[in-house]
């Protein structure tokens, strides 16, 4: 028979005086070695997961983008928001003919009451509020982006293309130099006209444009152009034309003739001053 195993020095097991005896001790060990060689294990099984998984996700890119072939693979919502911007642009303009038809009633049946001066007064307000066809002398300024070509490392690209801002300096520069009378992409400009930028178009009256941009003023050729040359923001913005080509172009017009405004004028919420 084997002789019997020599005791441990203390600190090797654990204290029976603190524990009792070793054999208590025995079965806790066993599962801590079990478990030890269990975690040796899971390392290797956690490996081959994650490459599985990586796997099977770039498998999947590879389908999606041989699938799209550089397309969009939900290319109906731009096509949803093309098909709305023009849906809405042809209501706008067929609520606008509507308005003229109206409008154009409205004289007739001014005319047929036989009084001369409310005609006339009727008439004058009409040229006044933009509403009248008015020809003359002028300027046009048109404003067109950046070529696609031109692409600055160190240029943000919105400084490359037209902005509303930029449209509203003119019309701005336009109205101080004593134009008479303005159109917007052949729209006429009234009190009530807002410019809007909606992505990469500029919406007026409800209709969205796309550049180039043609703002055409009726006045005094020669005060419209020293308007134009003695505006401050112009001027930055001459400073990109040179640079990175954005367009730019004035001239003079010995006549132009631009359409009355036919869209609703009615306001809603401004009341004559002292009228409550």
């Amino acid at each position: 028979m084997d002789p019997a195993p020599a005791s441990r020095p203390e600190q090797d097991g654990p204290d029976a005086s603190r524990g009792g005896s070793p054999a208590r001790w025995r079965r806790p060990l066993e599962r801590l070695q079990h478990r030890l060689h269990l975690d040796r294990g899971r390392p290797h099984r956690r490996s081959l997961l994650t490459i599985g998984v990586c796997f099977l996700a770039g498998l999947m890119i590879t389908v999606s983008a041989i699938n799209a072939r550089g397309t969009d693979l939900r290319p109906e919502r731009h096509t949803e928001l093309i098909d709305l911007v023009r849906s809405e642009a042809a209501r706008s303009q067929a609520l606008a003919e509507q308005v003229a038809a109206l409008r154009s009633e409205i004289d007739e049946l001014a005319a047929s009451t036989g009084d001369d001066a409310a005609v006339d007064d009727l008439a004058e307000l009409d040229r006044l509020a933009g509403l009248e066809p008015v020809a003359g002398p002028g300027v046009t300024v048109t404003l067109t982006d950046a070529p696609l070509s031109v692409d600055p490392p160190d240029v943000d690209g919105d400084l490359l293309v037209v902005h509303q801002q930029d449209i509203q300096a003119v019309v701005n520069v336009l109205w101080r130099g004593g134009a008479e009378a303005m159109t917007i992409q052949g729209q006429r400009v009234i009190s009530t006209t807002g410019i809007k930028c909606v992505g990469n178009t500029v919406v007026l009256h409800g209709v969205p444009y796309a550049p180039p941009y043609v703002i055409s003023a009726i006045g005094d050729s020669e005060a419209l152009e020293s308007a134009l040359d003695r505006s401050a923001y112009l001027d930055v913005y001459a400073d990109y034309v040179d640079a990175y080509g954005l367009g730019y172009e004035q001239r003079v017009e010995p006549e132009l003739r631009l359409a009355g405004f036919n869209g609703a004028s009615t306001l809603e919420w401004a009341t004559p001053a002292g009228v409550d």
